[in-house]
């Protein structure tokens, strides 16, 4: 047993001074099931009474891990962990309270960040699911693969609490994880044979800036009238706060909905039979096609008599926008906040509410603005015991509908117009501080979409991000892999696409980092490719190769440099020692050439070897007779076909470096 490294820290930056705590406490990333780092030093760190002993006992180390809350209630433990083990069950006890995790396990942990790329989930949830979610799901029985997901959250400033658990990985559970972080995991489990935890922290749509800290950001530049509007916000009182707004419109349509008075459609009494049937789940069309406000939802559904007294957990599926849920009368739960309306239902019903037998379900759906409904799949919509997901009875089919109130009779619904999750901080403080300093080995990324049209800050933005989050973790410079984005036909795009691969690709330049290629597995008719299987496995690459010191190609070629030869230029590639090829055996693709009027003109290309310097690419056109620069596969949605001899693609590149901004004609007319 390996001898723990005992640290005791006040730790008052993670809390408020105000935050003074009064009982014993762990922030929720700390749970049965958790996987915690190997072969590092780990912390514990809480709330407690001030000046209260916190003691730590049952789990790797040798008799008891001792620290004292500081004046605001803070403490915190550091202790190194051996190679292997567990599972433990981790007592932490102080002034006569106890907390208990159980099944806690060493091994390696990844933090899953960015927008709906990385958030995608395996099966039906957030997007309809993968390529193949079914067989990835069926095989996934793998319960020391397990996941934490950082429920959604905004902080104006940094919060030291988020919601979530940790989930072992089974046929049903997996299907909720991210479909990349889970990939990923899977091939790093396969091939180092040791638990791996993922936590996932991400949100579709969101931009790198929501992302980084507000020092950070202030010493960037570029965000000074936000961060000077949430400081001026943060430090009043907000006198119509957006919960306040809210709740005065909830409270609106409560008296305004023919059917939300207390005695109404949500009573298990209420006769129905007069309702229109409708097939859910789906979204509003018909008569509903242009509605938008309040539609009213009931169905039948029988409670086997073994669940009598047993806690259920009832699963809906994404509902567009909000809803409000009742099971026999009882409200059970509720969505009502802005930007839900992709979010997948999941509510607990209580033990005591469950008789068995005939029960009623009833939702109050509310579309706040184009369309409305149930927009999941079929095997989204379940009810089943709590912890039997396997048990679980299906509710897709027929449930009878009626319209309620209009949202012109409601008033626009209040939203997050100042404060919201691209606001610059919101997700930092709100989803990511309140995960450090958990140990992690490294962190995957899958961002960059929403930038896209800031192409020339992201090349130092996105770097300013990886460095705060290695300054706040304080854990060095750890592995920081992302994934560039993929070929997607953006309307109106001038090469801002290109451009932000190019700043990602410039990001190789920061200390341990990592880039997957996408130009081969994209989609140019959705963002979301399905195609998530090569994406994990790519990051898996560059983690094996780089962090766990495997022998493997994990790059594609990356250009390294350029000359010109008479008529044509040559390009120079790192990671093409094995070979350079094509995936569909045609010359490479997607060239353009320019001479000094910087006309570009489509170009041939082909693949030379020299014994004397390698593998290059030698790219011209009969158009330029005296080529200056060469661009490739430069347009938003491009596929092209360049790769090494591992099968690997080559990004988007260019040699110029042009003022004019990328993709759009010079001034000249040009």
């Amino acid at each position: 047993m390996l001898k723990a490294l005992c640290i005791v820290l006040p730790l008052a930056c993670l809390a408020p001074a105000s935050a003074i705590a009064q009982d014993l406490s762990l922030p929720a990333i700390f749970s049965d099931h958790m996987v915690m780092q190997r072969s590092s030093t780990v912390p514990f760190w809480g709330k407690a009474a001030a000046g209260e002993r916190v003691q730590l006992s049952g789990g790797w180390w040798a008799g008891t891990l001792e620290a004292v809350a500081d004046g605001d209630g803070v403490w915190r433990v550091d202790c190194a962990t051996p190679v292997q083990g567990g599972p433990y069950t981790i007592s932490v006890n102080s002034g006569g309270e106890q907390i208990r995790y159980s099944d806690v396990v060493l091994g390696e942990v990844w933090l899953c960040g960015g927008q709906s790329n990385m958030e995608w989930t395996l099966g039906p949830g957030v997007g309809p699911g993968i390529q193949a979610w079914q067989e990835e799901a069926a095989a996934a029985d793998l319960p020391m693969i397990r996941g934490f997901d950082v429920e959604h959250a905004l902080g104006m400033e940094p919060q030291d609490d988020c919601s979530g658990q940790w989930q072992l990985c089974d046929p049903q559970t997996v299907r909720r994880f991210s479909a990349v972080g889970f990939l990923f995991g899977r091939e790093l489990h396969r091939e180092l044979g040791v638990p791996i935890g993922l936590i996932g922290c991400n949100w579709g749509g969101t931009l790198a800036e929501a992302w980084t800290s507000e020092e950070t950001l202030l010493a960037h530049g570029g965000f000074e009238a936000p961060l000077r509007e949430l400081q001026q916000r943060r430090g009043a009182p907000d006198q119509d706060s957006l919960s306040a707004r809210q709740a005065t419109w909830w409270t609106r349509l409560s008296k305004r909905d023919p059917g939300s008075a207390r005695d109404g459609w949500m009573q298990a009494s209420f006769n129905d039979q007069g309702w229109a049937m409708a097939r859910v789940p789906g979204a509003w069309s018909g008569d509903l096609g242009a509605f938008d406000g309040v539609v009213w939802y009931r169905r039948e559904v029988e409670i086997p008599v073994a669940w009598k007294g047993r806690e259920l957990v009832l699963e809906l599926g994404p509902i567009d926008d909000n809803d409000t849920t009742w099971f026999n009368g009882r409200r059970v739960g509720a969505s009502h906040a802005d930007g839900l309306w992709n979010q997948p239902r999941s509510y607990r019903v209580p033990a005591s509410a469950v008789t068995g037998g005939s029960a009623v379900l009833a939702v109050r759906a509310v579309d706040t603005g184009g369309g409305g409904g149930f927009t999941g799949n079929a095997e989204q919509m379940r009810i089943h015991p709590q912890g039997e997901p396997g048990s679980s009875l299906p509710l897709a089919g027929d449930w009878r509908h009626q319209r309620g109130a209009a949202m012109s009779e409601l008033g626009a619904f209040p939203t997050g117009s100042w404060f919201h999750a691209n606001y610059p901080t919101a997700l930092h403080n709100g989803m990511l501080r309140p995960v450090i300093p958990y140990a992690i080995r490294g962190a995957i990324w899958y961002q960059g979409e929403s930038n896209r049209t800031r192409p020339r800050q992201y090349q130092t933005l996105f770097p300013a991000m990886i460095e705060n989050w290695r300054a706040l973790w304080g854990r060095g410079d750890f592995p920081f892999y992302f994934v560039q984005i993929a070929p997607f036909n953006y309307g109106g795009d001038r090469g801002q696409a290109a451009a932000l691969r190019e700043a990602q690709t410039m990001t190789l330049a920061v200390a341990n980092t990592g880039m997957v290629v996408t130009m081969d597995i994209g989609n140019p008719g959705n963002i979301h490719p399905a195609n998530k299987q090569d994406v994990g496995f790519r990051l898996a690459q560059w983690a094996l190769a780089k962090s766990y010191g495997r022998e493997l190609v994990y790059s594609g070629p990356l250009l390294r440099g350029h000359r010109r030869e008479a008529g044509a230029i040559r390009l120079e590639f790192d990671h093409a020692a094995g070979g350079l090829t094509t995936r569909d055996g045609e010359a490479p693709s997607h060239f353009q050439i320019a001479g000094a009027d910087r006309l570009w003109h489509a170009a041939q290309a082909r693949i030379e070897h020299r014994a004397d310097e390698g593998w290059t690419v030698v790219v011209a056109s009969p158009a330029v007779s005296e080529p200056v620069a060469v661009r490739y596969a430069w347009g938003a949605a491009d596929q092209p076909n360049l790769r090494n001899a591992a099968g690997l693609p080559a990004p988007s590149f260019r040699t110029d470096d042009w003022e004019a901004y990328p993709g759009q004609a010079p001034a000249s007319g040009h």
